[in-house]
């Protein structure tokens, strides 16, 4: 069962700000998803073959040529801060 106490623990992993309807929403809807896998855990799959894994051994080849990249001008024009000639990006601060 899905506690306030959780919903509100994920929120702040995720940096989430939840309104009171939201968490209520959240404890709700979260509880229902632990159901349905609950549900889900009790069908006999015994009969059911394993699903192979798709992937991909290889990446398909494609020749390596150089093409003209995006001028600096072009990507700052749309960044909503830069300096200089790069991007600029709050400081990350640890919470303790």
């Amino acid at each position: 069962m899905i506690t306030r106490k959780d919903v509100l623990h994920v929120a702040r992993l995720a940096r989430l700000e939840l309104s009171e309807a939201e968490i209520e929403r959240m404890i709700q809807d979260l509880g229902k998803i632990l159901e349905y896998i609950a549900e889900l855990n009790q069908v006999d799959t015994s009969g059911v073959a394993p699903t192979a894994h798709i992937a991909v051994e290889a990446a398909p080849f494609r020749a390596d040529a150089i093409v003209p990249g995006l001028a600096a001008e072009t990507a700052l024009a749309e960044a909503p801060r830069h300096g200089g000639s790069g991007f600029a990006v709050p400081a990350f601060v640890e919470e303790g």
